[in-house]
């Protein structure tokens, strides 16, 4: 196994992305723990320890429920044919009242119950339409989401997102393989509607999730991308992760055509507070009204009273929201694109030049008469299959039967009992990690705690001052710390400049790991900074 010295990987350091380089970093810290007998602590990705075991029973308890259907329907050895739809709730519920014991029976009789009884479902389409899904024999149609699906999941995400279909209309969902999925789909239907140009002047609100800054500079898009900071500090000189007026206001050049945000941030994890949503409220709709937004929220579920921007400025903003952290379902890839019927994408699709609007309509054409009808979220959807396999279109409709449940779980749970065991998890963590490090942990109501974006340079100032922050600056480099750790405890962790965040700047998860190791890793980084301190006293001393 590879073991890096100090200069290889100093020499990597900001030169390649930080997940790139996190993989370096593993290898450094697998060699040294094969030679201490340590474990490897990976604190470096997001990938929760925790999964949601409910629904998953209901999900796999209802799949069996759907072949005992298939074989109703042809039973030849291996051989089964497909659900049918006539009569099929009343077999449903026959099924559950003779297996009441099997894991998640009462689960998946409510979630039908809930279709019915809050959506008013007629029970045979809505039973139906889960039994198919999950026995995945046909295509999704419509290609979308699936009909029933889409009014479940569009509940939750106004739920938990707070989109506000009052103020905005109606919701069209697209189910997607995860958030990353949603990533590349917008990044390549806002190109292909010439919506954005290559080279043209994009925003981002930064520290923000490494992707969002990598994909803008690849030679396809080669944006000009400007930065909106995260420049606000409290009383005490601690980040707040909030963005000032001023940085806001960047935002006034109507050259810029698109904004791109993670709210709460990553690898901070803080919520934008009503103070910064107004201010990036009020120049969207005094100065910039035709802004396109993307709004990736899938952490704001660990943030009570989340309120996505897409629920402020409903007209210019598209949402995408993963199922993977809260539920613990990274494998599974499910996520969600939302935008209102009345949008600023639509609009601007509608005023190309005539021109552009032809070499546009020509893509879709294959599509229907009147391409130009088609709005920009079925256009992502097309895109999503090159247009000419539009046909074939659609999340695989077990993920979706799977994202349904988890949807109505959390809808049933009026009490938010599972919202509650998700963020005493992360607090819990969080306290234990600033406890080992003797930092208090500062109250933030917008403070999702699932990422902790450790600033040794404020650390430095506030406990000791100008000079020793100076004194680290000159005599030691940013991937110092990540080196030490790797090296000498087997501890993993990100850099925060990767991120835009301050270069002096560690990210950590605070989800994918058992709780004691927090308090390892905050004494471990605390050991480093006693040397940092050590050495400085030092040459005082000596000077």
């Amino acid at each position: 196994m590879r073991r890096y010295n100090f200069k290889e990987i100093n020499d990597m350091y900001g030169k390649i992305s930080p997940f790139e380089f996190k993989d370096k970093l593993i290898k450094l810290a697998k060699f040294r723990a094969m030679e201490s007998g340590r474990r490897v602590l990976d604190a470096g990705r997001g990938n929760p320890n925790w999964t949601a075991a409910t629904p998953r029973e209901a999900f796999f308890t209802f799949g069996q429920f759907a072949v005992s259907e298939t074989r109703e329907t042809w039973n030849e050895n291996d051989l089964a044919g497909m659900p049918r739809k006539e009569g099929i709730a009343t077999r449903f519920y026959k099924y559950i009242y003779d297996n009441l014991n099997m894991p998640g029976a009462k689960l998946a009789k409510d979630i039908v119950d809930y279709g019915i009884e809050k959506f008013d479902f007629d029970p045979d389409s809505w039973v139906y339409e889960l039994a198919d899904g999950i026995i995945g024999d046909n295509y999704p149609s419509p290609d979308r989401i699936l009909t029933h699906i889409e009014k479940i999941v569009a509940k939750y995400l106004i739920k938990e997102m707070k989109y506000d279909t009052k103020k905005g209309g109606p919701l069209s969902i697209f189910a997607v393989e995860g958030a990353t999925a949603a990533m590349c789909y917008i990044f390549d239907s806002l190109m292909a509607n010439e919506l954005l140009r290559k080279g043209d002047k994009i925003a981002i609100m930064t520290p923000i999730f490494t992707p969002y800054l990598e994909i803008p500079h690849l030679p396809r898009y080669d944006f000009d991308v400007i930065h909106i900071n995260a420049d606000e500090v409290d009383e005490n000189n601690h980040h707040t992760w909030q963005y000032s007026k001023k940085e806001l206001e960047k935002l006034s050049d109507k050259s810029i055509k698109a904004l791109f945000l993670v709210n709460p941030n990553n690898p901070a994890s803080i919520a934008i507070d009503e103070n910064s949503s107004n201010n990036l409220v009020d120049v969207v709709k005094n100065t910039h009204p035709d802004l396109m937004i993307i709004s990736d929220d899938v952490y704001g579920t660990f943030v009570n009273g989340f309120k996505s921007i897409m629920a402020s400025l409903p007209y210019n903003t598209i949402g995408a929201y993963s199922y993977s952290k809260y539920f613990g379902v990274t494998g599974w890839r499910l996520g969600t694109l939302a935008l209102h019927h009345d949008n600023v994408f639509d609009k601007l699709i509608n005023e190309l030049p005539a021109d552009l609007k032809t070499s546009v309509n020509k893509r879709y054409s294959d599509m229907s008469l009147n391409p130009d009808k088609i709005s920009f979220m079925d256009r992502i959807v097309a895109d999503s299959r090159l247009v000419a396999l539009n046909h074939t279109a659609g999340l695989s409709t077990p993920q979706q039967v799977q994202m349904a449940f988890f949807s109505a779980f959390a809808l049933i749970d009026d009490k938010d009992s599972y919202k509650k065991v998700n963020m005493s998890i992360c607090k819990r963590r969080q306290k234990l990690l600033y406890d080992a490090l003797d930092v208090d942990v500062k109250k933030d109501i917008h403070d999702a705690s699932y990422y902790v974006i450790f600033d040794i340079m404020k650390w430095a100032t506030n406990n000791y001052g100008e000079d020793f922050a100076d004194f680290i600056k000159t005599n030691y480099k940013p991937a110092d710390m990540l080196f030490k750790l790797a090296n000498n405890y087997s501890i993993v962790l990100l850099s925060g400049q990767g991120f835009y965040g301050p270069e002096w700047s560690v990210r950590i998860s605070l989800a994918n790991l058992d709780d004691n190791s927090y308090t390892f890793i905050g004494n471990s980084i605390k050991e480093v900074l006693s040397y940092y301190v050590y050495t400085w006293k030092r040459t005082k001393i000596n000077s």
